[in-house]
């Protein structure tokens, strides 16, 4: 077992990644064997990424910033209110209902995001986030808006 050395050069290698990247992102798998059940990694992320507004079911996602600045931007699913006297009875709609800056310059590092919420991010400097979560890639849950 090699041990991963979370590094200045690895860092500034992601960033670089990211920027050639064309969805503008590049993560980094942190586990040390294929039996690890859950899910921890850098991704480096530059502005102008879209990340889907997506939750995790099962488990909570921690995620602290190393460098740069973004925003966390958590949702709550409410019915879609009736419109042009049409009833959208039984239909969903996202709204809007925290934001977080995260910036390690001021002292926030990160945040967890709570088991259950829709979130996303919004890159406002290239940045590079260390998150985990339970569950394998694929088979935790996950679920994109």
């Amino acid at each position: 077992m090699s041990m991963i050395e979370i590094d200045k050069n690895l860092v500034l290698n992601l960033l670089k990644q990211a920027q050639s990247s064309s969805r503008l992102r590049q993560n980094y798998d942190l586990r040390t064997s294929v039996k690890d059940g859950g899910q921890r990694m850098l991704n480096a992320l530059m502005p102008g990424t879209e990340v889907p507004i997506h939750r995790h079911p099962n488990s909570n996602e921690s995620v602290l910033l190393l460098c740069g600045k973004l925003v966390e931007i958590l949702y709550e699913e409410s019915d879609v209110s009736e419109t042009d006297n049409q009833s959208d009875s039984g239909k969903k709609e996202l709204r809007e209902i925290a934001r977080y800056i995260l910036d390690p310059t001021i002292g926030n590092y990160g945040c967890v995001v709570p088991v259950g919420v829709w979130h996303t991010v919004e890159v406002l400097e290239p940045s590079v986030i260390y998150e985990a979560k339970d569950g394998k890639y694929g088979e935790d849950g996950s679920e994109m808006w």
